[in-house]
């Protein structure tokens, strides 16, 4: 079973994949495109075309996970654009990509930070 963690790296694939490719293509596109290795245990997010579905690849030491997610009806209405322009992918905290897993927007979230001193109670 996936589970994200605040820790894991999360990346969002600017560009719209092909849904069609499998693990091996989805692979491909992280280490040519996206220039990083699928190995590394990022969170690799891709989109299709028309906004309709999510592929989510991961590897978590013994093996990839892939998984999909298609929307019955309606789409994915957000998704990050390139601030500059070499930008090929940008980076999520987990929060806002459990957000963006229910069709929402996850630049609208606000959440504790990630890591935050935490002082003794006496």
């Amino acid at each position: 079973m996936i589970q994200i963690t605040p820790q894991m790296r999360i990346l969002v694939a600017l560009e719209p994949a092909d849904l069609r490719r499998g693990i091996d293509g989805l692979a491909q596109v992280c280490r040519q495109t996206l220039q990083q290795d699928p190995l590394s245990g990022c969170v690799f997010v891709f989109r299709n075309r028309r906004g309709t579905a999510l592929k989510v690849l991961v590897y978590d030491g013994q093996g990839f996970w892939l998984c999909q997610k298609r929307l019955s009806s309606g789409r994915f209405r957000w998704w990050p654009t390139s601030v500059q322009p070499q930008e090929v992918a940008q980076q999520l905290a987990a929060h806002q990509l459990h957000v963006l897993f229910s069709a929402g927007n996850p630049a609208g979230t606000q959440a504790a930070p990630e890591w935050r001193p935490v002082s003794p109670q006496f």
